[in-house]
This record gives C-alpha cells, sequence and structure tokens, in this order.
C-alpha cells in the first residue's frame, strides 16, 4: 500500500514543532502589506509575531490571499515524486478558496501520476481548528491505512473539532468579510466582547458575547468544557495573536483545572489567521460532539 501525506496550509498555524512530529506539510498562502507579497511562512518567532501585530495595532492592513496554483503544484510533486498518496486539509471554504484551487491542480496532475490518489478536503475550520485535523488524520495515517480511508476519517472528525475564539472586537473580521454576526454583535459598546465559533458548514459566526475580557474568555472555556469529549485523554490547543504571557499563562492554568485535559499547547495565530482577525484574539480547540448548530438556527 502507498504512503500517505497529509498536507495543510498557512491557515493551520501549525507550528514547525507539531509539523515535524506529524510529519505533515503545508502549502503557503500570500500575505500583502503596503503593495508587497510575502509568503505567510509559519516558522516564525515570537519577535516576528509581535511585530506583524504591532503593524495591526498602527492601523496598517494587511491582506492575504489563497494558495497560489503553483504552490499546490510544486508541493503536490514533492510528495507524488516519492510515490505518495496525498490528503490535503484546507482551511475552511468559507473563509478561502484554496481548497477548490487544490482539486483543480490534483485533477490536473492526475494524468502525470497514474497510480497516486490525491483528496482535497474543506476541514470546515481555520487555525489549530484546522491544524488538529490534520493531526488527527497524520495519526490515523501512520495506521497503514488507504488515502481514501484518511479521507473519509477527516471527514467524519472534521465536525467534532470545537473552537471558541474571544476577540476584542469584530472589525477585522468584517473588514476581511470572514464573520457573520447580527448587527447586535457589532458597535463594540461598552465593552461587550463577542466569542467566535464555526458552524456546522464552516461559516465563522460571532455566537456569544461577554461583558469584558475576562468573562469573554471565562465564556470561552466554559462552552468548551460543556462540549468536549474525553477531555482527560486529550490535548487542548490554544492559539492566540500576541496575547500577553500572563493571559496565556492564566487560560492554560484555567483548562488544566475547569476541563481537566491532559495537556495545553499554545502556539500563535500565523500570518493570514492574525491578517483577518486581529490582535489580541485568543482561540481554544478540542475534540468534543459534533457540531450540529447552523447559523439561522436556535
Amino acid at each position: 500500500m502507498r504512503k500517505v501525506q497529509i498536507i495543510t496550509d498557512s491557515c493551520s498555524d501549525l507550528t514547525p514543532e507539531l509539523m515535524e512530529r506529524y510529519h505533515i506539510a503545508y502549502a503557503k498562502m500570500t500575505t500583502i502589506l503596503e503593495g508587497r507579497s510575502s509568503p505567510a511562512d509559519l516558522a516564525w518567532t515570537a519577535e516576528d509575531a509581535h511585530n506583524f501585530y504591532d503593524i495591526m495595532r498602527e492601523g496598517k492592513r494587511i491582506t492575504t490571499t489563497q494558495v497560489p496554483p503553483e504552490e499546490f503544484d510544486r508541493v503536490f510533486r514533492k510528495y507524488l515524486d516519492e510515490n505518495f498518496d496525498i490528503v490535503y486539509i484546507g482551511c475552511s471554504l468559507k473563509q478561502s478558496g484554496s481548497v477548490n484551487t487544490a482539486a483543480v491542480i490534483a485533477k490536473k496532475l492526475a494524468p502525470e501520476y497514474p497510480e497516486a490518489e490525491i483528496y482535497c478536503i474543506d476541514s470546515l475550520r481555520a487555525s489549530l481548528g484546522e491544524g488538529m485535523l490534520a493531526m488527527e488524520a497524520a495519526k490515523f495515517a501512520k495506521d497503514g491505512v488507504s488515502a481514501a480511508e484518511v479521507a473519509k476519517y477527516t471527514l467524519e472528525m472534521r465536525n467534532h473539532v470545537r473552537e471558541y475564539v474571544a476577540v476584542h472586537t469584530l472589525d477585522y473580521l468584517k473588514r476581511a468579510g470572514r464573520v457573520k454576526a447580527s448587527a447586535a454583535f457589532f458597535g463594540n459598546l461598552l465593552g461587550v466582547k463577542p466569542i467566535i465559533t464555526a458552524d456546522a458548514d464552516g461559516e465563522q459566526t460571532a455566537y456569544k458575547k461577554a461583558k469584558g475580557r475576562a468573562a469573554s474568555l471565562a465564556e470561552a472555556v466554559a462552552l468548551l468544557k460543556e462540549h468536549i469529549e474525553d477531555a482527560a485523554g486529550q490535548t487542548v490547543y490554544i492559539a492566540h495573536a500576541d496575547c500577553d504571557k500572563e493571559e496565556l499563562d492564566a487560560m492554560r492554568q484555567t483548562l488544566l483545572d475547569e476541563i481537566g485535559c491532559h495537556d495545553v499547547y499554545t502556539a500563535y495565530m500565523g500570518p493570514i489567521i492574525g491578517a483577518s482577525i486581529g490582535p489580541g484574539a485568543m482561540a481554544i480547540f478540542a475534540l468534543g460532539e459534533e457540531q450540529t448548530f447552523r447559523i439561522g438556527e436556535e
């Protein structure tokens, strides 16, 4: 049986350590600042991340693009030439068109690699939600199963990735067209802070709101606690947009105490997610009950 390579993209926010641990590759998206394009590299330092978010704090806008076709061609060929089948797990189609682009490139490459299989999967998630799904797929692939089986497993798992994101403002997401919310969530009135989740179709939506930052973080933890499964057997992941160390340490301890999880892993939100969500966002991710909520449903 052919080996299976898991590939994701810059929206996954996987650290180099996690990608090495689970043998995951990624295709790079692009950021644009003042007309200059740069690959959205996830191998950045704390200083790199701080400088990036400071640019946004200064009021400058960073825009993003999906994975270019030539980048998919390059990454896919690398593993096809090494006789791998491929399962690409991309950012939610509600947030990026990269999965569709990947499918076009996969179809183009098929005649050149007739024995290979390439599956392109919409994760319905972003940031470490997408990254978690890629890690789960990589762990499953280690058991020597086929690419088709990995793809099937990934599709079954994707709505079990639960995410809750506390943000200071929806302004960045609104400007980037990355969030659905009623008018009640906009305006930043009286210190009200939104909490975002991904619905069953992969749409990012303002789901709850709380008065003040501390209350919004506590509500995110409460929501995860309500929906997590096998907390003691898993790692909860934090992705953040240059939050204070003290705040991150407090969140880590709260998750250990309140959720009872095995461990907590913290990583920066990378350039693509960061450009869309803005400084100070903090997200928590874990596996749990299947997400069935859809925007507009009670």
